[in-house]
């Protein structure tokens, strides 16, 4: 069967399904947030920190393959697995790089709620997708959880092989927030619904992260949450080790001084909803182990 883009057919594989911490507060909690890694991806992003399922079968210089292939799951055995994370005390089902898979998870979805899925549904996304895609979600999805990585066209062209990534995000996102509004929490602190975008500040990114929080500021105020993350972390990739020959920068973590550059960037603004890092937090430990748990669940 022929593959698209994103490396995938029209069968879902995913490479793991559990619980998950290092979210943002109000979707991890203390219980861990549900969530489902698909394989494939539509983006090219040469620092991808989830390369070894995100781009397909990457070889090494020496012929050792560091990919996760994944397992094929069928729509029914995905919808289980979202019931089984439910049973398992989940705060939420975390759909991490699901755009390609849209139209599966929508039956798996429709599947699910019809037999007792009833926990927050949290769409985890790169934004660089079309709303017609979004809106066959619509009433499915409770929480959207978009990045917003460039503002400069120019980087998301050389890093992510993006061309017009901003206005198509803009776009996308725009989509999610007129689906789901404002962020609603429960007593808990817990994320119902709403729209949280991400920004992943990079190495040299001061300026790209300025422009994204923004437009962001400008366009929705406090009706969303904004999560600026330094975690930026180098990994052991054959795709980075070949783009930092052209892109030195990528090659080393975000300096304390580059976020704090950010972060007074923010507070200049008066931004209230902000979620921030704090500390050295740059680690491999944000990266779980893509072992197939869960995906065996009934």
């Amino acid at each position: 069967m022929n593959k698209g883009f994103c490396n995938e057919t029209n069968t879902v594989r995913i490479a793991r399904a559990a619980m998950h911490y290092y979210e943002e507060p109000c979707i991890s909690g203390t219980a861990g947030s549900g969530a489902v890694f698909f394989c494939g991806c539509n983006l090219k992003c040469v620092f991808c920190q989830n390369a070894k399922i995100s781009q397909g079968c990457i070889s090494t210089n020496d012929n050792s393959d560091i990919s996760v292939k994944g397992k094929e799951v069928g729509i029914e055995k995905l919808a289980r697995i979202f019931l089984t994370l439910q049973k398992e005390g989940a705060n939420n089902i975390n759909l991490v790089t699901p755009s390609h898979y849209a139209l599966q998870i929508k039956e798996a979805l429709t599947i699910a709620k019809n037999d007792g899925l009833s926990i927050p549904v949290v769409y985890n996304t790169s934004s660089y997708e079309l709303p017609e895609t979004l809106r066959l979600l619509e009433g499915l999805v409770d929480v959207y959880l978009p990045d917003l990585k460039y503002s400069d066209d120019s980087l998301a062209v050389k890093y992510s092989n993006a061309p017009k990534y901003f206005e198509i995000a803009k776009t996308a996102i725009d989509e999610m927030y007129r689906q789901v509004g404002e962020c609603v929490f429960d007593e808990n602190g817990l994320i119902k619904k709403g729209v949280i975008v991400r920004h992943l500040l990079l190495p040299l990114g001061v300026n790209n992260a300025k422009g994204v929080v923004s437009y962001l500021n400008e366009k929705y105020s406090d009706k969303i949450y904004i999560s600026l993350m330094n975690q930026y972390t180098p990994i052991d990739s054959p795709v980075l080790k070949k783009a930092g020959e052209k892109y030195p920068e990528l090659l080393r973590k975000v300096t304390k001084r580059e976020y704090e550059r950010l972060l007074d960037f923010v507070l200049s603004l008066n931004i209230k909803n902000a979620y921030i890092q704090e500390g050295e937090t740059a680690s491999e430990s944000f990266i779980p182990d893509f072992d197939y748990t869960g995906i065996d669940a009934d």
